[in-house]
């Protein structure tokens, strides 16, 4: 069974003066103003596609690592990770960098750093982005 997931954007006049916002239809959450002064030079307020793809990084990333963590037969009691996804005007996105924290009892740090490595490989959003360096920075607490 496949699963399709929507989002929606309005968009209203040229790149560089106009602004949009993103509404999530699963959950209805939005609308989420956007803008390229937000994508090109930050912003504490506006959202960016970037942010989006940082939020689907880090969840998808999280479920894999659960996954894999319980698979090895050392379930995970908690994951916390943080997708910083790099945006270069003119040039495009040029990275995902994921930071994870995780309390896992019974797990060596090595072989949580090796599970964290192959569920960052085998996360359905990093094959998505594999056009991008995706890197990782993954600790046990």
């Amino acid at each position: 069974m496949s699963v399709t997931s929507e989002a929606s954007t309005t968009w209203n006049g040229t790149l560089f003066e106009g602004s949009g916002d993103v509404t999530l239809s699963s959950s209805h959450q939005g609308p989420f103003d956007v803008n390229w002064k937000a994508r090109s030079e930050g912003s504490g307020s506006v959202t960016t596609p970037e942010e989006l793809i940082a939020a689907a990084h880090s969840s998808c990333f999280s479920m894999a690592l659960s996954n894999a963590l319980a698979q090895n037969g050392t379930p995970p009691e908690r994951i916390e990770t943080t997708a910083s996804v790099t945006f270069v005007p003119g040039t495009g996105i040029s990275g995902s960098h994921l930071n994870v924290n995780a309390t896992v009892p019974g797990l060596s740090g090595e072989d949580f750093a090796r599970i964290a490595d192959e569920a960052k490989t085998g996360c359905p959003v990093s094959a998505a982005l594999a056009g991008i360096e995706i890197t990782l920075e993954a600790t046990l607490a």
